[in-house]
């Protein structure tokens, strides 16, 4: 079944035709928002979506160079952290004081990597809890794990692309306080994300006891950092992180992993790397986080 885009006025880029943003693109076109990608490398002209065995098709058009884009003054980047200069013609194109760019990427840093391209525009930071994984150019399958699609602070930029998004079917929670959220989902990506990488295993290696035991010294070094850069954390966060990673649907897997088997560059240093230096500015010794770091920082 073809969802279409009903008439709008609304135009949002999406840059980085990923998992991630493939989702979040089939959402706003559900919603009646004219989609706009970016520069993919293999143009498709669908957003094939499946969720629960169930498929559907998102018309969205393409855009080759940031010329092309009009007047256009919302984007979704959802690129990895690691990629964003490679995308910097196209940030370059919001950076006026009108435009929003939701930032739907893992780690920390959100604002100082889109400041470099794009000073004026502002910068809307969205922690995804979607299970997704790409099979093809195009073609996502969406596993929810949460009762939460996406998160992002509670301030009042980006409302339209918010109210979007929910019309879209994706549930969003707005909260006040992001750095505790940015770091409640860290302390889950830091231990899962370079283990399946690791192993090649998929996200239910976190079961194996020896595994979720190297896992919890991973998070508990990550809570010290979290604490001294100003995160509201505590032990629970900690269970409730190992609690979430054994209970995920079977088959998840971690965009981490999926580049690794792709042979394509990691995202560690907006993750592990992030903690360990967070860790060093605040002289707080993360063994545990520079080992893992190290591991994958050969690949």
């Amino acid at each position: 079944m073809t969802q279409k885009s009903q008439a709008s006025s609304q135009t949002v880029a999406l840059i980085g035709a990923g998992a991630v943003g493939l989702s979040l693109a089939a959402a706003l076109v559900k919603a009646g928002v004219d989609v706009a990608v970016c520069g993919a490398r293999t143009p498709f002209n669908d957003i094939i979506l499946n969720e629960g065995g169930q498929q559907e098709r998102y018309p969205i058009r393409h855009i080759a160079v940031p010329e092309e884009l009009g007047p256009c003054h919302m984007a979704v980047l959802a690129v990895k952290a690691h990629h964003t200069d490679d995308v910097g013609s196209w940030l370059q194109h919001f950076d006026q004081n009108n435009a929003v760019i939701l930032v739907a990427q893992n780690g920390l840093g959100h604002k100082q990597r889109i400041a470099k391209f794009a000073p004026q525009a502002e910068v809307l930071p969205a922690i995804i809890y979607l299970n997704v994984e790409r099979s093809s150019p195009g073609h996502v399958i969406l596993r929810r794990v949460t009762d939460c699609d996406v998160c992002v602070p509670q301030i009042a930029i980006g409302a339209s692309l918010i109210s979007s998004l929910k019309k879209g079917g994706m549930s969003v929670r707005q909260v006040d306080d992001m750095t505790t959220v940015i770091w409640t989902k860290l302390l889950s990506n830091i231990a899962v994300n370079p283990i399946t990488a690791l192993t090649g295993r998929r996200a239910d290696v976190m079961r194996d006891p020896l595994v979720e035991q190297t896992g919890r010294q991973i998070m508990r070094e990550a809570l010290l950092v979290g604490l001294a850069e100003g995160a509201k954390l505590s032990e629970d966060n900690i269970e409730q992180a190992m609690t979430w990673l054994q209970s995920v649907p079977p088959g998840s897997t971690t965009s981490m992993r999926e580049d690794r088997q792709a042979g394509r560059p990691l995202e560690y240093e907006a993750l592990s790397g992030a903690v360990v230096d967070a860790a060093d500015r605040h002289g707080i010794d993360v063994p545990y986080n520079r080992f893992l770091h190290s591991l994958i920082d050969g690949y």
